[in-house]
């Protein structure tokens, strides 16, 4: 399989880009490139690997979800702009 000039047309044009002739041919000859070594990796033997999402084993790393006290809202609010009635004051967003 390869890229032809006519493919990195359509995909600029999906992507709403505006590309010179040199880039057309320089992108062409790049894609053109990964595919050929992708081409190289089916040589691969992979019958007996098993397909894996991850190279090592993993588990949940994350801790325990634990209830604790909050910030009172005081140290909370102190870095804010402005607050008013203990909340965060935003500007308006809609009239």
């Amino acid at each position: 399989m390869s890229i032809t000039t006519k493919d990195v047309e359509h995909v600029a044009n999906l992507a709403r880009l505006t590309l010179t002739d040199d880039e057309k041919e320089q992108f062409t000859g790049q894609l053109n490139a990964i595919l050929k070594y992708a081409e190289k990796l089916n040589e691969l033997d992979t019958a007996g690997v098993e397909p894996t999402s991850h190279v090592l084993p993993l588990s949940n790393v994350m801790r325990e979800d634990a209830p604790k006290a909050s910030l009172p809202i005081e140290k909370v609010l102190r870095n804010a702009p402005e607050a008013e009635d203990d909340q965060f004051k935003v500007p308006a967003v809609l009239e």
